[in-house]
């Protein structure tokens, strides 16, 4: 028999536990409440929505959300809030691995299990943490556009929230990909994650005469703000070799429309944060550290994979 790789032993752990029928784990009460950095972005707003419909499945756990808006300043105030409001768990998608800190502190101090979820925090005082690998998600991204184009060519990295640790990785992984070859050159804008926001900035870089052969974005929505700015220059989207993040149903429509070269699978992450709280609700030991597998997808695949929304 073959050895697994480390990598598929844990999509199989991982498979194997998101099966289990949430019936399956014993019937819990409490509250959890969801801090969202903003519900503008889709895949934030569904990664909400994920925890919800699975939480929905226990009557006995009242389930919340706040939405800071983009507002690390509101964010702050939304994560403290889980205090007076005496919240059992906390679910936490931040904006900044930084500024949370202190206030994710006061909440662990105050014996509220806090879930830290897809974007990471520069602390280690949490309960779990569940993500997937960011930074493999660059690289893979930056492997695939460096030999599309054989090594050379004009690529637009999109970035998406600076302060944001994903953001970093997935930065850090494409950028040493694309090192090695020096015929490649790379130009950065941000897009924040957002639609709007990659469409505006792409239309002042294309109003400024600059073109380019490929495009990594860090997330789908902002590769969709791309092409949208693109019949004002006469570009087509075929033209260009274009990889997203995140594979939602708009990327695979666009992918076998031929519009998008690739996505980057990147799971909400919501099923396994909700399964993680009925489990700190029966006080049953979690797991520090979850790994949710990424996978690329192109043409050969689409059809394959289920888009994450």
């Amino acid at each position: 028999m073959l050895k697994l790789t480390a990598l598929k032993r844990a999509a199989l752990l991982l498979t194997a536990y998101l099966s289990l029928p949430v019936a399956a784990l014993a019937a819990p009460s409490g509250k959890v409440m969801f801090a969202q950095d903003t519900l503008a972005n889709d895949f934030r707003r569904n990664q909400v929505f994920e925890v919800r419909d699975t939480l929905q499945q226990h009557p006995e756990v009242n389930f919340s959300y706040t939405d800071a808006k983009g507002d690390t300043a509101r964010m702050i105030r939304d994560i403290t809030s889980a205090i007076p409001k005496q919240i059992d768990v906390l679910i936490l998608g931040t904006n900044d691995a930084d500024a949370v800190v202190p206030a994710v502190d006061k909440v662990m101090a105050a014996g509220i299990d806090v879930i830290v979820l897809d974007r990471g925090i520069n602390s280690t005082n949490y309960t779990t943490f569940i993500n997937s690998d960011n930074e493999q998600i660059g690289t893979i991204g930056g492997q695939y556009i460096a030999e599309k184009l054989g090594g050379s060519g004009k690529v637009l990295l999109f970035e998406g929230i600076l302060t944001a640790d994903v953001t970093q990785l997935r930065t850090k992984g494409f950028l040493d990909v694309v090192a090695a070859y020096p015929e490649i050159e790379v130009i950065k804008r941000t897009g924040n994650y957002l639609r709007k926001d990659a469409l505006l900035e792409m239309d002042k870089l294309l109003a400024s005469g600059e073109r380019v052969d490929a495009i990594f974005a860090e997330s789908d929505s902002m590769l969709s703000g791309v092409r949208a700015a693109l019949p004002k220059y006469d570009i087509a989207a075929n033209s260009l070799i274009s990889v997203g993040c995140d594979y939602v149903t708009e990327a695979k429509q666009a992918i076998l429309a031929g519009e998008q070269t690739a996505s980057v699978l990147f799971p909400l992450g919501g099923k396994a944060a909700a399964k993680v709280a009925l489990q700190l609700l029966n006080e049953e030991p979690v797991e520090k550290h979850i790994s949710i597998p990424v996978e690329l997808v192109t043409q050969t695949n689409a059809n394959q994979v289920t888009p994450v929304f």
